[in-house]
């Protein structure tokens, strides 16, 4: 049987998680969706050295809340790259996936939430778009 997606556990604050939540809730989805699409918009910054030492702060703050998240399958096949890069830049080994998705999930989060909530609403409406376009049998 084929797994679609992939659950994984992370490690975030508390206040982390409420910024989680309060975001799924503005965007009419869920926390692994909100999840997902913070990941993709952080990790094109995570290109240097900077965005990597970006990593390394969030990984140093405490981080006592867990929260299951579920993963696409092609997105959680970037956690291991994700891990290796912070392995190579530090010399820190982040071996498991759900500490490289928790550190990339908390660098996002960290941004200004009006921000991170204007990204979603971009993000969103685009795919509303393609996806208007796809059911009206209009070429995107």
């Amino acid at each position: 049987m084929d797994c679609e997606e992939v659950m994984l556990t992370v490690r975030i604050s508390a206040a982390e998680r409420a910024l989680l939540r309060e975001l799924a809730r503005g965007h009419g989805s869920d926390v692994s969706e909100v999840a997902v699409d913070g990941l993709l918009d952080v990790i094109p910054a995570l290109h240097g050295d900077a965005g990597v030492l970006g990593l390394l702060r969030v990984l140093a703050r405490p981080a006592p809340c867990a929260v299951t998240l579920w993963l696409p399958v092609p997105v959680a096949d970037l956690l291991p790259l994700l891990g290796e890069r912070v392995t190579r830049a530090a010399g820190l080994r982040v071996a498991p996936a759900s500490t490289a998705l928790a550190a990339g999930l908390r660098l996002w989060l960290a941004g200004d939430p009006d921000r991170l909530a204007a990204s979603l609403a971009t993000m969103h409406a685009q795919g509303a778009q393609r996806l208007g376009a796809g059911s009206l049998g209009v070429a995107a």
